[in-house]
Order: structure tokens, then C-alpha cells, then sequence
């Protein structure tokens, strides 16, 4: 089966792009998603829990800034200069990948109060609450699609081998070996 190139990133140089392209952003987000539903839930904006919520959105935004910048650059640029992208399924997986940047930016120049600064605080953390939700939409969708083989979108077809996709088994026995 082929794969997109957003799941060939992630499988590479195993596990540092794994961890570096999906587990820190993503736990960063579910760490602003969590904490979030408390400070919404309590309006307690004055504790140590937002203060996790807030130094977590400065760090993704400015994180994600960088993942950003170098994948357009590294990826994107390459792989449209080139013909190399494997169709439309291949593009939706990067493209809404990288669209991740608008909610964690946004959630960024929130906390540096560069937007929503005239707002009180609830209303700061309704935006913040929403930007999450956008975050959560466009990382599902990239990996959803980043999950599918890019052949089924019907316009890309992968090069030939020499070696066969799929390797015949015999599911008689599946997990009930014997010992020889």
C-alpha cells in the first residue's frame, strides 16, 4: 500500500518525527483542550491550572510557528516545484496539516496578547475555546486523510515494483502457532 507523505513523515526516522511532528503538538493541544474545560467550567483564570493552559498555548504557537516554516520549506515547496505530490489526498493530508497553524498561532498571539487583549478574561478563553475546537477539526481531517492510500483518489498511481504490495497468508492458524 503507499502511503501520503504526511504518514511517510511520521514513519521516518522513527520515533523522532513521530515526536516531533505529532506527539508534541498534540499533547500540548489536548494539555490546552483539558485545561481549557476547567477554566471554562470554574472561571478560576488566577490559579496554577491556567498558567498550564498558558504556557502551553505560548509554546505550541511558537513550536508549531517552526514546524510550519521548515515543512513549507523542506516539503511543500519541493514537492510542488516538482510534480511530486501523490494527488488530491496526498495534498489535503499536508495542506490541512499545516493549517494547524491558524488555531495554534492564533492561540499563541492570544497569550501574548497581541489579539483579544481589550477582552476580559472569559471572553479571551471563549476564543481560546474555539481556536482549540479549529485545531482539533483540521489535525483530524489531515490525519484521516494522511491515513489513506493516495491511490484511492484516483489520479496518482504508485511506481511499480519489482516486489509484491501484499504478502499471501495463511489466517487458518492466525495465533495459534505451532512449534516445528
Amino acid at each position: 500500500m503507499s502511503m501520503t507523505h504526511y504518514m511517510e513523515l511520521l514513519a521516518t526516522n522513527q520515533p523522532w518525527n513521530l515526536l516531533l511532528f505529532m506527539a508534541i503538538p498534540v499533547i500540548l493541544a489536548e494539555t490546552i483542550a483539558v485545561t481549557e474545560l476547567y477554566l471554562l467550567y470554574t472561571r478560576r483564570y488566577d490559579g496554577w491550572v491556567r498558567q498550564i493552559n498558558r504556557l502551553a498555548g505560548m509554546v505550541v504557537g511558537v513550536y508549531f510557528t517552526g514546524v510550519f516554516f521548515y515543512l513549507l520549506a523542506s516539503a511543500v515547496l519541493p514537492l510542488t516545484t516538482s510534480g511530486g505530490w501523490r494527488g488530491w489526498i496526498d495534498a489535503v493530508a499536508v495542506g490541512f496539516y499545516l493549517l494547524g497553524i491558524v488555531p495554534l498561532g492564533g492561540i499563541a498571539l492570544l497569550e501574548f496578547k497581541v489579539i483579544g487583549g481589550r477582552r476580559d478574561e472569559h471572553g479571551r478563553m471563549m476564543i481560546h475555546a474555539a481556536l482549540v475546537g479549529l485545531f482539533l477539526i483540521v489535525a483530524h481531517i489531515a490525519m484521516i486523510f494522511g491515513m489513506l492510500d493516495p491511490t484511492l483518489g484516483g489520479a496518482w498511481q504508485a511506481p511499480a515494483t519489482d516486489m509484491p504490495m501484499e504478502m499471501p497468508m495463511d489466517h487458518g492458524d492466525m495465533g495459534h502457532g505451532t512449534a516445528h
